[in-house]
Protein backbone atom coordinates (compact mmCIF):
# COMPACT_ATOMS: atom_id res chain seq x y z
CA UNK A 1 0.00 0.00 0.00
CA UNK A 2 2.98 2.07 0.89
CA UNK A 3 4.50 1.81 -2.72
CA UNK A 4 1.16 2.45 -4.41
CA UNK A 5 0.53 5.63 -2.46
CA UNK A 6 4.51 6.79 -3.60
CA UNK A 7 3.15 5.86 -7.13
CA UNK A 8 0.24 7.30 -7.27
CA UNK A 9 2.41 10.56 -5.59
CA UNK A 10 5.05 10.68 -8.36
CA UNK A 11 2.63 10.10 -10.81
CA UNK A 12 0.16 13.60 -9.48
CA UNK A 13 3.29 15.77 -8.89
CA UNK A 14 4.85 14.38 -12.82
CA UNK A 15 1.53 15.78 -14.62
CA UNK A 16 1.24 18.85 -12.18
CA UNK A 17 4.81 19.68 -13.32
CA UNK A 18 4.00 18.65 -17.10
CA UNK A 19 0.66 21.02 -16.33
CA UNK A 20 2.69 23.82 -15.72
CA UNK A 21 5.32 23.83 -18.34
CA UNK A 22 2.46 23.45 -21.14
CA UNK A 23 0.81 26.41 -19.91
CA UNK A 24 3.91 28.45 -19.90
CA UNK A 25 4.32 27.08 -22.95
CA UNK A 26 0.90 28.14 -24.54
CA UNK A 27 2.13 31.29 -23.07
CA UNK A 28 5.05 31.98 -24.74
CA UNK A 29 3.47 31.14 -28.56
CA UNK A 30 0.50 33.56 -27.44
CA UNK A 31 3.05 36.53 -26.83
CA UNK A 32 4.66 35.52 -30.33
CA UNK A 33 1.09 35.60 -31.95
CA UNK A 34 0.76 39.29 -30.12
CA UNK A 35 4.24 40.78 -31.15
CA UNK A 36 3.59 39.58 -34.66
CA UNK A 37 0.75 41.01 -34.76
CA UNK A 38 1.49 44.26 -33.61
CA UNK A 39 4.88 44.26 -35.30
CA UNK A 40 3.15 44.07 -38.72
CA UNK A 41 0.63 46.99 -37.51
CA UNK A 42 1.02 50.06 -40.39
CA UNK A 43 2.48 53.27 -38.32
CA UNK A 44 2.73 51.07 -35.29
CA UNK A 45 5.64 50.78 -33.03
CA UNK A 46 8.29 52.96 -34.89
CA UNK A 47 11.10 51.17 -36.55
CA UNK A 48 13.57 52.74 -35.30
CA UNK A 49 12.62 52.84 -31.52
CA UNK A 50 12.05 49.05 -32.14
CA UNK A 51 16.13 48.70 -33.43
CA UNK A 52 17.00 50.64 -30.38
CA UNK A 53 15.40 48.37 -27.92
CA UNK A 54 17.85 46.39 -26.05
CA UNK A 55 14.78 43.90 -24.56
CA UNK A 56 10.96 43.55 -25.19
CA UNK A 57 8.17 42.94 -22.63
CA UNK A 58 5.30 41.33 -23.87
CA UNK A 59 2.05 40.81 -22.03
CA UNK A 60 -0.93 39.26 -23.98
CA UNK A 61 -4.74 39.18 -22.40
CA UNK A 62 -4.30 41.25 -19.37
CA UNK A 63 -7.22 41.60 -17.28
CA UNK A 64 -8.78 43.91 -15.17
CA UNK A 65 -9.22 41.70 -11.50
CA UNK A 66 -11.14 42.24 -8.58
CA UNK A 67 -8.31 43.07 -6.14
CA UNK A 68 -9.03 46.61 -5.03
CA UNK A 69 -10.09 49.32 -7.42
CA UNK A 70 -8.60 49.19 -10.70
CA UNK A 71 -6.59 46.50 -9.83
CA UNK A 72 -5.04 43.70 -12.72
CA UNK A 73 -2.23 41.09 -13.64
CA UNK A 74 -0.51 40.25 -16.24
CA UNK A 75 1.93 37.54 -17.03
CA UNK A 76 3.88 37.25 -20.33
CA UNK A 77 7.21 36.99 -21.01
CA UNK A 78 10.59 39.17 -21.70
CA UNK A 79 12.96 39.06 -24.36
CA UNK A 80 16.53 40.52 -24.59
CA UNK A 81 18.85 40.72 -27.22
CA UNK A 82 22.03 38.48 -26.40
CA UNK A 83 25.44 39.41 -24.93
CA UNK A 84 27.02 41.51 -22.14
CA UNK A 85 26.12 44.83 -24.45
CA UNK A 86 22.68 43.58 -25.73
CA UNK A 87 24.44 43.49 -29.61
CA UNK A 88 24.10 39.85 -30.37
CA UNK A 89 20.16 38.30 -31.78
CA UNK A 90 17.46 37.93 -29.94
CA UNK A 91 17.67 35.10 -26.97
CA UNK A 92 16.29 33.38 -24.49
CA UNK A 93 13.14 34.54 -23.09
CA UNK A 94 11.82 35.07 -19.10
CA UNK A 95 8.76 35.00 -17.83
CA UNK A 96 7.27 38.19 -16.38
CA UNK A 97 4.57 39.51 -14.69
CA UNK A 98 2.82 43.00 -14.73
CA UNK A 99 0.23 44.06 -12.09
CA UNK A 100 -0.46 47.64 -10.34
CA UNK A 101 -3.87 49.51 -9.87
CA UNK A 102 -3.16 52.09 -12.87
CA UNK A 103 -3.35 48.93 -15.49
CA UNK A 104 -7.06 48.20 -14.55
CA UNK A 105 -8.15 52.07 -15.28
CA UNK A 106 -6.70 51.67 -18.65
CA UNK A 107 -8.33 48.32 -19.43
CA UNK A 108 -11.66 49.94 -18.58
CA UNK A 109 -12.87 46.08 -18.02
CA UNK A 110 -11.28 44.68 -21.88
CA UNK A 111 -8.43 41.96 -22.50
CA UNK A 112 -5.39 43.91 -23.33
CA UNK A 113 -2.51 43.03 -24.64
CA UNK A 114 0.88 45.24 -23.90
CA UNK A 115 4.14 45.56 -25.38
CA UNK A 116 6.84 46.96 -23.74
CA UNK A 117 10.16 48.42 -25.24
CA UNK A 118 13.25 48.93 -23.04
CA UNK A 119 15.47 51.29 -24.48
CA UNK A 120 18.57 51.28 -22.45
CA UNK A 121 21.28 49.05 -20.69
CA UNK A 122 19.96 50.89 -17.14
CA UNK A 123 16.25 49.90 -17.90
CA UNK A 124 17.17 46.21 -18.57
CA UNK A 125 19.57 46.15 -15.91
CA UNK A 126 16.88 47.70 -13.46
CA UNK A 127 13.77 45.07 -14.76
CA UNK A 128 16.47 42.05 -14.65
CA UNK A 129 17.60 42.39 -11.22
CA UNK A 130 14.57 43.19 -9.11
CA UNK A 131 10.72 43.80 -9.02
CA UNK A 132 10.28 47.46 -11.02
CA UNK A 133 8.23 50.65 -10.73
CA UNK A 134 7.63 51.90 -13.61
CA UNK A 135 7.79 55.65 -13.32
CA UNK A 136 9.86 55.09 -10.12
CA UNK A 137 12.64 52.83 -10.78
CA UNK A 138 12.57 53.00 -14.45
CA UNK A 139 11.50 55.91 -15.79
CA UNK A 140 8.61 55.12 -18.91
CA UNK A 141 6.67 56.67 -20.92
CA UNK A 142 3.11 55.92 -23.32
CA UNK A 143 5.68 54.90 -26.90
CA UNK A 144 5.13 57.16 -30.05
CA UNK A 145 3.70 55.63 -32.86
CA UNK A 146 4.37 56.13 -36.40
CA UNK A 147 6.85 55.28 -39.44
CA UNK A 148 9.88 57.43 -37.17
CA UNK A 149 10.31 58.40 -33.85
CA UNK A 150 11.67 61.89 -34.99
CA UNK A 151 8.84 63.62 -34.08
CA UNK A 152 8.71 62.19 -30.16
CA UNK A 153 9.07 64.27 -27.57
CA UNK A 154 11.93 64.43 -25.37
CA UNK A 155 10.34 63.18 -22.44
CA UNK A 156 9.86 59.93 -24.88
CA UNK A 157 13.47 59.66 -25.43
CA UNK A 158 14.26 59.80 -22.36
CA UNK A 159 12.18 56.98 -20.90
CA UNK A 160 13.97 53.75 -20.10
CA UNK A 161 10.90 51.84 -20.85
CA UNK A 162 8.17 53.21 -23.37
CA UNK A 163 4.57 51.00 -23.91
CA UNK A 164 2.02 50.06 -26.13
CA UNK A 165 -1.70 48.86 -26.03
CA UNK A 166 -3.91 47.08 -28.09
CA UNK A 167 -7.44 46.21 -27.03
CA UNK A 168 -10.05 45.49 -29.69
CA UNK A 169 -7.96 46.50 -32.73
CA UNK A 170 -7.29 49.69 -31.36
CA UNK A 171 -3.53 50.28 -30.94
CA UNK A 172 -1.70 53.15 -28.81
CA UNK A 173 0.79 54.25 -26.84
CA UNK A 174 -0.08 53.78 -23.02
CA UNK A 175 1.32 55.61 -19.47
CA UNK A 176 1.82 52.66 -17.12
CA UNK A 177 3.30 54.11 -14.48
CA UNK A 178 2.90 53.28 -10.81
CA UNK A 179 2.62 49.58 -12.01
CA UNK A 180 4.92 46.72 -11.49
CA UNK A 181 7.50 44.64 -13.18
CA UNK A 182 8.96 41.64 -12.05
CA UNK A 183 10.07 38.36 -12.63
CA UNK A 184 7.37 35.50 -12.38
CA UNK A 185 9.97 32.57 -10.52
CA UNK A 186 7.06 30.24 -10.17
CA UNK A 187 6.62 30.32 -14.24
CA UNK A 188 9.98 30.09 -14.74
CA UNK A 189 10.37 27.41 -12.64
CA UNK A 190 7.32 25.42 -14.42
CA UNK A 191 8.96 26.15 -18.12
CA UNK A 192 12.89 25.26 -17.32
CA UNK A 193 12.26 22.60 -14.68
CA UNK A 194 14.69 24.67 -11.91
CA UNK A 195 14.88 27.53 -10.00
CA UNK A 196 16.12 29.85 -12.23
CA UNK A 197 16.82 34.19 -12.12
CA UNK A 198 16.24 36.71 -14.97
CA UNK A 199 19.36 37.22 -14.89
CA UNK A 200 20.54 33.23 -15.48
CA UNK A 201 18.13 32.89 -18.09
CA UNK A 202 18.51 36.84 -20.36
CA UNK A 203 22.39 37.05 -19.26
CA UNK A 204 23.94 33.81 -18.30
CA UNK A 205 22.26 31.84 -20.87
CA UNK A 206 21.65 29.32 -17.89
CA UNK A 207 19.12 27.24 -20.09
CA UNK A 208 17.89 26.86 -24.30
CA UNK A 209 15.10 28.40 -25.99
CA UNK A 210 12.44 26.60 -25.72
CA UNK A 211 10.66 25.70 -29.13
CA UNK A 212 7.30 27.24 -27.88
CA UNK A 213 9.59 30.36 -27.88
CA UNK A 214 11.51 29.84 -31.34
CA UNK A 215 8.94 31.83 -33.75
CA UNK A 216 8.93 34.92 -30.67
CA UNK A 217 12.92 35.00 -31.35
CA UNK A 218 12.86 34.20 -35.00
CA UNK A 219 9.64 37.18 -35.41
CA UNK A 220 12.35 39.70 -33.49
CA UNK A 221 15.27 39.12 -35.45
CA UNK A 222 13.61 39.18 -38.82
CA UNK A 223 12.19 42.77 -37.83
CA UNK A 224 15.06 44.12 -36.19
CA UNK A 225 18.47 41.90 -36.45
CA UNK A 226 20.74 44.59 -35.36
CA UNK A 227 21.03 46.47 -32.03
CA UNK A 228 21.08 50.09 -33.71
CA UNK A 229 21.79 51.78 -30.30
CA UNK A 230 24.33 54.49 -29.88
CA UNK A 231 28.05 53.00 -29.51
CA UNK A 232 26.42 49.26 -30.72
Amino acid sequence: MRRSFILVAIAVLFAAVTMGQEKEQERLKECSTVIGEILNIPDGIPQDLLDKAECVVIFPSVKKVAIGIGGSYGRGALICRSGANYAGPWGVPAMYALEGGNIGFQLGGQATDFVLLVMNSRGAKSILSSKVKLGADASAAAGPKGRAASAATDVVMKAEILSYSRSRGLFAGISLEGSTLRSDGGANKNLYGKELSAEDIILKAAVKTPAAAQSLAAQLNKKSPKNRSDGK
